[in-house]
């Protein structure tokens, strides 16, 4: 149930918020910065809701200081962000690193230390090189020895001081935004093959990067790496309907075990999902399954490349088997659940996020049983706001009541999760810690602690009251 309950996570809990590097930076093309995907795709007429784009967003590469500040104030002991890959290897060659983004996030990271802020980095929060792309990108097999390198080369400058590393973020929403649906950049419309060829080559740069960090810098660094994985809470519309049952694990398996499976289980995909792709691509004619099928030896390598479970959380859905009717709002050809929110939810800022805390708690202890008790990250939770909508005389929705209860709520499911189930539970990352660049919906939608101002060339942030409820927490 939704009742609190009082009590404390473990003593070095972990607590912090979360960004990533084009949603914040700026300074696209400052400094010899390399072009991203990113860059080229909100460029595009029609790719952004609202127009705009990453090029100054809330100008962090010259405001961290501030960003600094602004976590010290909320009492944060960790911060995660990302590394922008083209600022710091424009050419995506290590041996002609961009001194100037070295600089930059050498900066960064002693500011953080500086102020006994622990940072939590993410080498890919998806904005590739645009020299990488431009040779096939994720749906090349040079992709993974590239990764591999701007990895090395990133845990050679700043892994004497970064103790806990994220390789890529959410490969489920690259894979489904970035090569099915073509809404994120590089905006390749692709479901039925190139979605999953990039699962396989994010999978293999993830592991090849483990691999790598484990025999040539852990030792002397002593830090952790993981990945971090997205994933909504799923039910069965009717859970006596032994239909519903199935349609709402498999949604979990297409999006969790996509990638958790491999990592944290046995190597592979999940078996739901090999089965009925082969299945949907015999239907097609096809002889083989639009899935790769990894090898032994990839599977191998796979298997085990974690020290924890990185969780990217917001929301749940209830689910259906699919039918003819409800085909048209499938969320890839290949899906036999129908997933929609149940009505009496309490919808955010968009179509997508209902709030829902259970199933936070849910979720945790499936991860838990699923894959073998993994010591588990929230490296990302958060709620938005839809910027002009909600309340016509508070522009800058300061008095952010709904993301306030928010956060306490899930955070209270987290504890229940923690305490009562022994899930074990490392530490909570807020997304974000302030407003910025939220890709495809631009500025539109609002997720921050701090509300920034972008009509001014200051971008001076304001902290909401949603702040002082975080902060009252920790």
């Amino acid at each position: 149930n939704g009742d609190m309950i009082k009590g404390h996570f473990r003593k070095d809990f972990m607590w912090g918020a979360a960004t990533a590097s084009y949603q914040i930076e700026g300074a696209w093309d400052k400094d010899g910065k390399g072009q991203s995907i990113w860059d080229t795709y909100a460029h595009t007429e029609g790719a952004i809701e609202d127009g705009t784009n990453g090029d100054i967003t809330c100008d962090t590469y010259h405001k961290y200081l501030e960003d600094i500040k602004m976590l010290k104030r909320l009492k944060a002991t960790h911060y995660r962000f990302s590394l922008s890959w083209s600022r710091l290897l424009p050419t995506a060659d290590s041996s002609a690193p961009n001194a100037a983004g070295v600089a930059f996030y050498n900066k960064f990271i002693d500011g953080l230390l500086a102020n006994n802020i622990k940072p939590c980095v993410t080498l890919y929060h998806w904005d590739l090189p645009q020299c990488v792309q431009d040779k096939g990108g994720w749906q090349s097999e040079d992709v993974v020895e590239k990764f591999k390198e701007y990895a090395d080369f990133c845990f050679s400058q700043f892994g004497d001081r970064v103790k806990l590393w994220v390789t890529i973020n959410e490969p489920h929403v690259q894979c489904g935004f970035g090569f099915g649906m073509g809404i994120h950049a590089p905006g390749i419309k692709d479901p039925m093959n190139a979605c999953y060829q990039v699962s396989r080559t994010m999978l293999l740069s993830h592991a090849h990067t483990y691999r790598m960090y484990s025999s040539k810098y852990r030792a002397k660094q002593n830090g952790l790496i993981s990945i971090t994985l997205n994933s909504d809470w799923c039910e069965p519309k009717d859970p006596s309907n032994p239909d519903h049952v199935k349609a709402a694990q498999f949604y979990i398996d297409a999006t969790l075990g996509w990638f958790a499976h491999p990592i944290f289980k046995d190597g592979d995909y999940p078996d739901s999902m090999k089965e009925h792709i082969l299945e949907m691509s015999k239907a097609q004619g096809l002889k083989n399954s639009r899935l790769p099928v990894l090898s032994e030896q990839e599977k191998n390598l796979i298997k085990g490349t974690y020290d924890f479970f990185g969780l990217n959380h917001y929301t749940t859905r209830l689910a259906e088997q699919i039918t003819d009717e409800t085909q048209a709002f499938a969320i890839h050809p290949d899906m036999p659940s129908f997933v929609y929110p149940d009505p009496s939810w309490e919808r955010a800022g968009k179509q997508w996020l209902f709030i829902v805390p259970t199933g936070l708690r849910k979720l945790l202890n499936y991860i838990s049983k699923t894959y073998g008790d993994p010591s588990i990250i929230i490296t990302e939770n958060g709620c938005s706001t839809k910027h002009s909508v909600n309340n016509p005389g508070d522009t800058k929705q300061l008095e952010d009541e709904q993301r306030c209860r928010f956060i306490t709520s899930y955070l209270n499911e987290a504890l229940k999760a923690h305490l009562l189930d022994g899930v074990d539970l490392r530490g909570y990352f807020l997304w974000t810690l302030m407003d910025n660049f939220e890709w495809a919906a631009g500025y539109t939608e609002r997720f921050g602690l701090y509300h920034v101002d972008f009509e001014d060339p200051a971008r001076t942030r304001t902290p909401r009251k949603s702040a002082a409820t975080f902060t009252k927490i920790i």
